[in-house]
């Protein structure tokens, strides 16, 4: 495993970070989630990204069991907190009620005394700015947190969210947008501002929700077993199945196998190499998902293969299947 500091903080993290939305808690039972994690610990990953609404609160307890014998001091763990956790009115947004009951019931669930990163899942267009704000500082003040991070913010957002940060004497140091080389929106505006305010990006669904592996099929159904053929989760791929979309992943195939790396690897070794990239976050269902997708980490794609790989997918066009978007103010 490689390290990294995440933007321009002191904070250093693993490259590949382990990740857990729909997996654990969900699409695997506990035994294997934990096989997953022990590979990830095996293969020198140190950093776990979560949140309180993946599973509605089940993947943050999964984690923690599977860390609960590790040594504290030589993890990152991130979690997050936007999403409605129950049916009150402040069960949910970025008041400083939810803020701080969350962070709360987040260290609960993680058997922990506080996360290295607490972060605005999406942005909360119904609370003010300046209180969202005033919440996470009094979250890193109180030792519970010791940075901040936000996630599918815009650039203007992230702007006026980092000047708050400065002013309160808080550190936002990460963006966690979606992000791959199928899906390139935040080149544009995204990262210029985060690389102007020293912000790194933790991006996820660097592999397309396991598009980029390959395994999906142009004229095909969605393989058994697959994200995609599953009836709960398949609609968080299904906008990635387009024939045209397909057939130019399935032309990188012969690229990675002359560079010596899987269709995978070549996907998240393109990622890796983006200048403002902190991290990539990696799900898994098995052990050995973990163990092949590390193998990116330190590998230096050559400019030939790198133009390829952007000459093959650029421009696709697709449709987000992931909603990044948050929610718009209600009328």
């Amino acid at each position: 495993m490689e390290f990294r500091h995440l933007g321009r903080s002191g904070l250093v993290i693993s490259e590949m970070v382990y990740g857990n939305w729909i997996t654990h808690g969900g699409q695997v039972e506990e035994d294997a989630a934990i096989a997953c994690v022990q590979a990830a610990l095996d293969e020198g990953i140190t950093t776990f990204d979560t949140a309180d609404a993946y599973i509605h609160g089940a993947a943050e307890e999964v984690l923690g069991r599977a860390l609960k014998s590790e040594r504290r001091d030589g993890l990152e763990i991130f979690t997050k907190v936007y999403w409605p956790m129950g049916e009150g009115r402040n069960d949910r947004g970025l008041g400083a009620k939810h803020i701080k009951e969350s962070i709360d019931n987040s260290l609960a669930r993680l058997q922990t005394d506080r996360v290295e990163l607490y972060q605005a899942h999406r942005y909360d267009h119904e609370t003010p700015l300046e209180e969202t704000m005033q919440a996470f500082a009094d979250v890193v003040h109180a030792g519970k947190a010791h940075y901040i991070g936000v996630s599918e913010w815009t650039a203007d957002q992230i702007r006026r969210a980092h000047a708050y940060a400065k002013d309160l004497k808080i550190q936002l140091v990460s963006s966690q947008p979606q992000y791959s080389p199928l899906w390139r929106v935040i080149e544009d505006e995204v990262i210029p501002a985060c690389e102007e305010l020293g912000i790194g990006q933790i991006v996820w669904s660097p592999l397309a929700g396991g598009v980029l592996t390959g395994k999906y099929k142009p004229g095909q159904g969605a393989p058994e077993g697959s994200r995609g053929a599953d009836p709960k989760f398949g609609h968080f791929v299904s906008g990635w199945l387009e024939d045209d979309v397909l057939e130019r992943v399935q032309q990188l195939v012969p690229v990675a196998e002359e560079a010596g790396l899987t269709l995978a690897q070549l996907s998240l070794a393109w990622v890796l190499q983006q200048p403002n990239v902190s991290a990539a976050i990696i799900g898994a269902t098995r052990p050995e998902q973990v163990k092949s997708n590390v193998k990116a980490v330190g590998v230096r794609l050559d400019a030939e293969v790198y133009d390829k790989v952007n000459e093959i997918l650029d421009p696709v066009s697709v449709k987000d299947p992931n909603k990044t978007q948050s929610p718009k103010p209600r009328p």
